[in-house]
């Protein structure tokens, strides 16, 4: 059976609804969807599904060794998926979510997902973004990449997303045009002292407001 992938214009409210709808069977199904978020385009899969998430990545050209982050309707939802959250984390996570702001945090060693080699951790978000947030609330966290293939600018269009990973899509949620092509600041909470894996979003000056010392990312001279 041949996928037929469609984009919906969510910006027609009742279009929103049933688009929803159809990302949220697609996702069931272990399909991919694309979403907009804060920053750019996305493509999304359950983070439950090994299979779906094995989709994703091959959908973008990417393997097990770049494993997507994950995004979550709500904060609470945090404690569910990683293990022993810092301090800084939820000072971090108060501050800035929903926004551009990725933590990477021991994952629950008791859930039963596999969205590559993690080693033992999990990147989680909440994006600022009020269809993403319907959608996570209706799916429950999702695994989402950049919405382009490995090497490509990211999308900011429903339609740049569509040119780039075509019928690999079931449903693209088309809610307009994203005007930054800045990605989210990556934050590696499972270190004593936070550090920036990925600068973007939110700046070095930001982050040290709220917990004070942030390291920025590591240079090859530093091992």
């Amino acid at each position: 059976m041949t996928r037929v992938s469609h984009i919906v214009d969510c910006l027609d409210p009742d279009a929103r609804s049933a688009g929803l709808a159809a990302a949220h069977e697609a996702v069931q199904r272990g399909e991919c969807v694309v979403l907009p978020t804060d920053t750019v385009y996305g493509i999304g899969v359950d983070a439950f599904s090994p299979q779906a998430v094995s989709i994703l990545l091959a959908a973008k050209g990417r393997n097990r060794t770049m494993p997507p982050p994950v995004l979550i309707g709500s904060a609470a939802v945090m404690d569910a998926l990683a293990d022993e959250v810092p301090e800084a984390a939820r000072r971090l996570a108060e501050a800035f979510w929903p926004g551009a702001l990725t933590l990477i945090l021991p994952a629950q060693p008791s859930l039963a997902w596999d969205l590559g080699e993690t080693r033992g951790t999990v990147a989680l978000r909440m994006p600022a973004d009020d269809l993403a947030l319907d959608l996570l609330g209706q799916v429950g966290p999702m695994a989402v990449s950049s919405a382009n293939r490995t090497s490509l600018p990211a999308a900011t269009t429903a339609a740049e997303a569509e040119q780039m990973l075509g019928e690999a899509v079931s449903v693209y949620l088309d809610d307009g045009e994203r005007s930054t092509t800045r990605p989210s600041t990556i934050v590696d909470c499972t270190l004593a002292t936070p550090q920036i894996v990925r600068e973007g979003a939110v700046s070095p000056a930001e982050l040290q407001a709220v917990v004070g010392e942030v390291r920025g990312p590591q240079t090859d001279d530093e091992g």
